[in-house]
């Protein structure tokens, strides 16, 4: 497991990269902060957010994840404990890398984090209006503020990120530390194929999403009542129709080996996938312990062939 050097420090580091996407959304900021600090007294220190965070709930901006953890972290005194991911491109009113939007973007969030620097900084989607050169020059000049650690890329093409990482050392300046793929078991193809080549080349944490296919995996859609009854059974019933419930089957299979869910599982397989530190969310305590399981989870390697088998389709 390759760890950046903002988390190299944390000699007990689990691999377990708390998603902040439900807090102040579906999470209550009470509920929140029951999250938190069962995370924390898990053995988890690493967080991640955005300042788009929750801008497409009725009557949200974006900001509010960023919010909660703060007023978590200055409550309950635990900045020096935690190291915080966000990012910018994506909030409606700070959408795009352009140099001064970004500036401006990584202040708001420090605000309402209630820090003075972020632990990992993403660009949360590339914006090709912004030419790389320019990109890699604002992201540079904001570890040498201080205010930043380290610099993240999200959702880029290989292309995109061959072309930052070549732009940062012709420049001299910082190279990204990190990037934050969409990789799952149901969502193999594109990861592996165009991104791991570059992955061991420039030496990138990789902290991938979504780490349950919106629930999917979790083993709680099997039939179409399942998908009817929830929200988010949309999105899961694609997976399902592309032949998903066969992943979902040697899920249940390993959990019931080892005696967890197949919550637990699928982050144990994606840490023996090479992943860093997969991202995940919970909106109540009960929703994180598997999460806190698998993270320390080991496969067999029969486990691993039955999933590996199951998920090749993708």
């Amino acid at each position: 497991m390759h760890l950046p050097s903002f988390l190299q420090s944390d000699q007990s580091f689990l691999p377990l990269n708390l998603g902040g996407n439900p807090f102040g959304w579906t999470s209550s900021p009470a509920d929140s902060f029951a999250v938190l600090d069962r995370f924390r007294e898990g053995g988890g220190s690493f967080v991640d957010t955005a300042d788009a965070y929750s801008c497409w709930a009725d009557g949200h901006s974006g900001g509010e994840s960023e919010q909660v953890i703060g007023d978590w972290m200055t409550d309950r005194g635990a900045r020096s404990q935690m190291q915080i991911a966000t990012k910018v491109a994506k909030k409606p009113d700070r959408m795009g890398l352009a140099h001064d939007n970004v500036v401006a973007a990584l202040d708001e969030s420090l605000d309402r984090l209630q820090t003075n620097y972020v632990d990992l900084y993403y660009a949360h989607a590339d914006d090709e209006s912004v030419p790389v050169a320019d990109q890699v020059a604002t992201f540079h000049s904001l570890v040498k503020s201080g205010k930043v650690r380290a610099i993240g890329l999200s959702n880029y093409s290989a292309e995109r990120l061959q072309a930052w990482v070549e732009s940062a050392r012709e420049q001299r300046m910082t190279l990204p530390a990190a990037i934050q793929p969409r990789y799952t078991m149901v969502s193999r193809s594109d990861y592996e194929t165009q991104l791991v080549p570059m992955v061991q080349e420039f030496g990138l944490a990789v902290f991938s999403y979504p780490a349950l296919a919106s629930g999917f995996l979790t083993g709680k859609y099997r039939t179409e009542a399942d998908f009817a009854s929830n929200p988010r059974g949309g999105a899961a019933r694609r997976y399902a129709e592309a032949g998903g419930l066969r992943v979902v089957d040697a899920l249940v299979r390993v959990a019931e080996r080892h005696e967890v869910t197949p919550t637990s599982v699928v982050i144990a397989w994606l840490l023996g996938r090479g992943i860093t530190s997969p991202i995940a969310s919970a909106s109540v305590p009960e929703q994180l312990e598997p999460l806190l399981v698998g993270a320390r989870l080991g496969l067999s390697e029969q486990d691993v062939s039955e999933l590996d088998e199951a998920s090749a389709g993708f």
